[in-house]
């Protein structure tokens, strides 16, 4: 009789160590999943704020003349450009931005969806813990 209540003792602090380290696991799962989230979060801020810098000089170039000179500027020294390239190079950073920002916002969707499920999943290990 003694060496079955061993063995049933034994099992269940396998049993409990297995709980213990699924619940670590998850927790370590829900913390990088939020700075992850975190991070997207950032990310979209920084691309609106590109975005809108881009779509704000844009409205400024045209408001000028057609033959008005313009430069770009490319390291340490500028480049004449025409209003339209320039015009279509700060169109085309603005569609890059909302590009990005779309799947950056895509990405940030699932990984809220991945941390809700991982919660979950700790108040159910929690709820059967306090069950048993």
């Amino acid at each position: 009789m003694r060496t079955l209540d061993k063995i049933i003792e034994g099992s269940s602090r396998l049993a409990r160590g297995k709980r213990l380290q699924a619940f670590t696991e998850l927790q370590a799962k829900v913390i990088d999943t939020q700075q992850k989230v975190k991070l997207a979060d950032i990310q979209i801020e920084q691309l609106n704020r590109t975005k809108k810098h881009a779509h704000l000089t844009d409205t400024e170039i045209m408001t000028l003349v057609d033959e008005t000179n313009m430069y770009e500027g490319v390291g340490r020294m500028f480049i004449l450009q025409s209003k339209e390239v320039i015009h279509n190079q700060l169109l085309e950073k603005q569609k890059i931005a909302e590009e990005k920002i779309k799947e950056l916002e895509q990405k940030k969707s699932y990984l809220e969806r991945s941390v809700k499920e991982a919660e979950d999943n700790i108040r159910e290990m929690l709820m059967a813990r306090r069950a048993q």
